[in-house]
């Protein structure tokens, strides 16, 4: 028997972002895939002692999934699950479990139903990872990871009249940088006001180095607080970018950008 037109059967690799009870037995989940972005299906029986999920579904895991993809806007029905991955860690400790929602918050506002962005899967897969050793760092590359992802890579150049305006000498590098979120980057406001581009944030120049060392491909490197206030001002950029706040990234925002503590 073949498939209704419309109605494919894929198998992929996919991380638990989302998970609600729809019935008794059955739930709602919203799965980021490898190779078909995010997808969100219908776990008929999940809950039952002997379902076809292996392992169950549960928000933070990895595993292998079958699902029945049907026309755009309607669910997929899920067929199988085999649990690859549980990441125990990110639930032993208060932090681990706070980067864990915040990677998942951020992953799920940012990528758009059915639409595959494998590199950003395989770093959420390499975030999850590392925070148990390392929250900051996994974070701030997975947020930098999604801006790249989606179009929206921050420019960290300035030309030597940018500079100059900012407060170098004879256009060298300044100390303190403004960051424009309307415009994605750094510019030269020596006031770091408003405008007609919107609000202008205050960064330091060691969070701007962080960013720099991403942006040349060669990881995350700094100082405990100059990661945390690279991380603070990507997910403040990145809020601004959806429109709104992901909830789980409250926690992680502590001062925002533009107070008198800037980034």
């Amino acid at each position: 028997m073949y498939p209704h037109p419309g109605v494919a059967t894929i198998r992929d690799e996919a991380i638990c972002v989302r998970l609600w009870d729809w019935s008794e037995t059955s739930q709602t989940v919203s799965l980021f895939t490898r190779e078909h972005g995010m997808l969100r299906g219908l776990a008929k029986g999940a809950k039952r002692e002997h379902s076809p999920y292996s392992g169950g579904f549960e928000l933070l895991t990895r595993g292998e999934i079958v699902a029945i993809v049907k026309k755009e806007g309607q669910l997929a029905t899920l067929t199988a699950w085999d649990l690859v991955e549980p990441y125990r860690a990110l639930r032993g400790t208060l932090a681990g479990f706070y980067s864990g929602c915040a990677a998942a918050d951020i992953v799920h506002h940012a990528v758009t139903d059915h639409d595959p962005h494998p590199a950003l899967y395989d770093a959420m897969v390499e975030a999850l990872g590392r925070i148990e050793l390392n929250p900051g760092g996994a974070m701030l590359g997975l947020v930098w990871s999604t801006l790249c992802e989606t179009g929206y890579r921050p420019s960290l150049d300035l030309s030597r009249g940018d500079a100059g305006a900012a407060g170098g000498v004879g256009g060298a590098e300044p100390e303190t940088f403004g960051f424009s979120p309307r415009l994605g980057g750094l510019v030269g406001d020596p006031a770091f006001g408003g405008g007609g581009e919107g609000p202008v944030w205050r960064v330091r120049g060691e969070t701007v180095a962080v960013l720099r060392g991403m942006d040349r491909g060669a990881g995350v490197a700094g100082s405990a607080a100059s990661v945390s206030r690279a991380l603070r001002l990507l997910l403040a950029y990145l809020s601004e970018i959806l429109g709104r706040e992901p909830p789980a990234v409250r926690p992680f925002l502590g001062v925002l950008p533009g107070s008198s503590g800037g980034s």
